[in-house]
């Protein structure tokens, strides 16, 4: 369960956008996973079944508290070949489709991240959000048409802050 931090963190953060409370859930996710580890019988659906409790911690953090929108930007790690200006190409682009992924309901963000970042089944996202797979196969399709509507509009529509160049004489 130790090697799948990583992928769970990188869930809980895509859905919550909050490194402290992505890092809680995880260690929840992780201490009732081990609990329970009795319970699980295929080792194959280790993901999906921590995918599900990482859920429902969500689901219980969301009832235990009012959720706030406090919203942290991580650095990428960029390749150590880049060019300054590639990087900040790439930058951009990685904050453009963070501020779109932010934008879509809950619903909707947690079935992109685990069917389009981290490759899981539809069944698999369905056994981890306790949906039905029609539900996350609408729910993927609704979100990336609302993406891809999202990353088509003009950058000051999307609130990027351009440089204003003034010349001086």
């Amino acid at each position: 369960m130790a090697q799948s931090r990583s992928r769970l963190y990188r869930v809980a953060y895509s859905w919550c956008h909050d490194p402290c409370l992505a890092d809680d859930l995880v260690q929840e996710t992780l201490l009732k996973g081990l609990k329970h580890a009795h319970q699980i019988k295929d080792g194959g659906a280790l993901d999906s079944w921590l995918f599900s409790i990482l859920a429902n911690c969500l689901r219980d953090h969301f009832r235990r508290q009012h959720p706030t929108a406090d919203v942290e930007e991580i650095m990428e790690l960029a390749a150590p070949d880049a060019s300054p200006e590639e990087r900040h190409t790439e930058n951009e682009l990685v904050g453009r489709v963070r501020r779109a992924v932010a934008t879509l309901p809950l619903g909707q963000r947690q079935v992109i991240t685990l069917v389009d970042l981290e490759e899981q089944s539809y069944s698999q996202t369905a056994t981890a959000l306790g949906i039905p797979v029609g539900t996350v196969m609408s729910r993927l399709c609704r979100a990336r048409q609302a993406l891809r509507a999202r990353l088509h509009e003009t950058p000051s529509s999307l609130h990027v802050l351009t440089p204003k160049i003034r010349s001086v004489e």
